[in-house]
């Protein structure tokens, strides 16, 4: 008796302490009560859960390690359990299955001596019936799992999403923990901001497919709390209801064609495929491949695309030995991918539109499931006309870089040419093409900030393709991987027949060298040169006669950097392509490319063209390379 009433005083424990709410939706499996005591253990102690508005009052008893259920009230039969090592460990939760609406009330938790009872917790039971639930098509670009409350949350609340034992989404602390998640929805779930402020914790599931049916736990745990609210989602096929019962009496035949000793191997050809889309420069993306058929532990997995192998998983594990050199370190699967039938692949920097095929072989190499997967890697398109001062060819990533000081950053054009090189926290111009010397650069500190974008100075219609940028890690591993694609449009100059004149405008930055050369040439069929301006002077000996007295150049062109070309009594035969060069020496610094289009009214000079109706198709000649 001493003793007990020693860690009475020691808890400090008050006999009318608030209660904490326990929520949870009817139908789940169980609930957890928790109580946990800190305190001394008395001689011959038990462990009591009791509802006082019950007769009997008892809801479970446990008797120095052991369960009495000798006075239990019935309606709590078979239902309860606590561990068997409560009293060692001081966790006297209790676990009640298949909770009801009834079961819905004060849950008391105390500790007993044989004499005395100490009331270590009261707990709120709360059971629900109303429960959420949505429903989406298959190849949704996402769906929203409500879960709203009006409670106040505190800033250390925690929220968690969970779907058939696997974490979805944990946010603790006023920060996502991504690593908690499965992999199997990594990159495709986000919550709102300020969640704690709005009490909007609903999540949203992007690329939803049909593993993804089924109920989702969205668990508050507020100080002691514990509220659940349950989410049921429906991922329908984009079928007719006569197309889903064929699938259904198909696939009823499939396996009973199996039973029988023969393959799948006609199931494939019914099985829907699935489409992925993704932003170029993002870190990974997951190609789904699932089936709800228990699949033999000796089976092969096989990924493979029009080149050959890109992950194969066979006897238990990845054999990358096997994998094609383009996807070296570059992919993964699932642990126990066979038993959880979810044969999903995370494919790292993905670059290039594919097609990606999951197959499912038995022991013998049988087929026994098979189904494709579009990947649509999205590349951002910049377009600016011919002769602006610079574009910017965007790359901002959250992603954390490792190694900072030795990660090496690498553009390239379509052809594989260097355009810009960022090693050791500089820039490398030795290593760039000789083209885009003095014509590139990058923000500061790119590692650190994570803008790797790049700008690009005086762009041409020879600049115009795809440009990827890739970081590199100290054993040139990719780290991040992105592409861009540039288009440098022609400036459309409009004229109406008869004019006096036509300015072929290119206004660039001053102050060129003054042993600059700019040539202006008509470019169709075969060039011609219009105009030449050499050693600071015109040079009219050295243009086609077909322009003599017809063209001429403002003053001081090379100071002032209007390089523009006025060209005097336009007619029909001067229609099309110009090209303007500025060179000193061998070096190209500028280039600009334009079109002339006779028998309209108005010239524009920012390639801003409204109502056009040239039967000359405008798009950009390959540069020459070797300029």
């Amino acid at each position: 008796m001493k003793m007990f009433v020693v860690f009475v005083i020691l808890l400090h424990v008050s006999q009318h302490a608030l209660a904490v709410v326990v929520e949870v939706n009817e139908g789940e499996q169980s609930a957890l009560l928790p109580c946990q005591f800190s305190g001394i253990i008395p001689e011959y102690p038990a462990v009591i859960w009791t509802r006082s508005d019950l007769h009997p009052k008892s809801v479970h008893l446990q008797r120095e390690g052991r369960d009495d259920f000798g006075g239990q009230n019935q309606r709590y039969s078979g239902r309860t359990s606590m561990r068997p090592d409560a009293l060692d460990t001081g966790d006297f939760s209790l676990t009640l299955r298949k909770p009801t609406k009834t079961d819905s009330g004060n849950h008391i938790c105390s500790l007993s001596d044989g004499r005395e009872e100490l009331r270590v917790t009261d707990i709120q039971l709360q059971v629900k019936d109303d429960q959420e639930e949505v429903t989406t098509w298959k190849m949704s670009d996402f769906i929203i799992l409500p879960c709203k409350t009006n409670l106040v949350l505190p800033e250390d609340t925690t929220v968690e999403w969970t779907h058939a034992d696997l974490v979805v989404y944990v946010y603790s602390k006023r920060s996502d923990h991504l690593k908690k998640q499965d992999g199997l929805y990594r990159d495709r779930t986000k919550m709102n901001e300020d969640l704690l402020r709005t009490g909007d914790l609903s999540l949203t599931l992007e690329y939803p497919t049909d593993g993804d049916s089924g109920g989702y736990i969205c668990t508050i745990y507020r100080d002691k709390d514990i509220l659940r609210q349950k989410v049921v989602l429906q991922v329908k096929e984009p079928f007719p209801s006569w197309a889903t019962a064929l699938l259904v009496l198909l696939g009823l035949l499939v396996l009973l064609v199996v039973s029988g000793g023969l393959t799948y191997y006609f199931r494939h050809c019914f099985m829907s495929g699935y489409k992925v889309e993704v932003d170029s420069g993002v870190e990974s993306a997951l190609l789904p491949c699932k089936t709800t058929v228990r699949l033999p532990e000796d089976g092969k997995v096989e990924w493979t695309d029009k080149n050959g192998k890109v992950h194969v998983y066979e006897n238990g594990s990845d054999k990358p030995e096997y994998q094609h050199p383009d996807f070296k370190a570059r992919t993964k699967m699932r642990k126990n991918l066979l038993t959880l039938g979810d044969f999903s692949l995370t494919l790292k920097y993905p670059t290039i539109t594919n097609t990606y095929t999951c197959t499912i072989y038995s022991r013998e190499g049988n087929k026994l499931m098979r189904k494709e997967v579009e990947l649509n890697v999205k590349v951002p398109q910049v377009e600016v006309d011919s002769g602006v001062e610079s574009v910017q060819l965007p790359f901002k990533t959250s992603s954390k870089l490792p190694l900072l000081d030795i990660a090496t950053i690498e553009w390239t054009n379509t052809y594989d040419m260097k355009v810009h090189v960022y090693q050791k926290s500089s820039d490398q111009p030795e290593e760039q093409d000789k083209i885009y010397t003095e014509r590139t650069k990058m923000n500061e500190d790119p590692l650190k900030t994570g803008d790797l974008s790049l700008t690009l100075k005086y762009p041409t219609d020879g600049d115009t393709g795809i440009y990827t940028s890739v970081v590199y890690g100290s054993e040139r591993n990719i780290l991040l991987k992105k592409k861009v694609e540039l288009r440098v449009k022609d400036c459309l100059v409009e004229v109406k027949e008869g004019a006096e004149s036509v300015e072929l405008p290119f206004k660039t930055t001053g102050n060129l060298p003054e042993d600059a050369t700019v040539e202006w040439e008509y470019c169709e069929p075969e060039c011609r040169k219009v105009h030449m301006y050499e050693k600071r002077s015109d040079q009219p000996d050295k243009k086609d006669e077909e322009y003599r007295d017809r063209t001429s150049m403002n003053e001081d062109p090379l100071k002032t950097g209007d390089l523009s070309l006025t060209l005097k009594h336009p007619t029909e035969r001067d229609s099309g392509r110009y090209r303007c060069e500025v060179k000193s020496g061998c070096k190209l610094l500028r280039r600009k490319m334009l079109f002339l289009k006779g028998r309209v009214q108005v010239q524009d000079q920012t390639g801003d063209i409204r109502n056009r109706s040239s039967s000359i198709d405008p798009t950009p000649l390959m540069a020459d390379q070797s300029v």
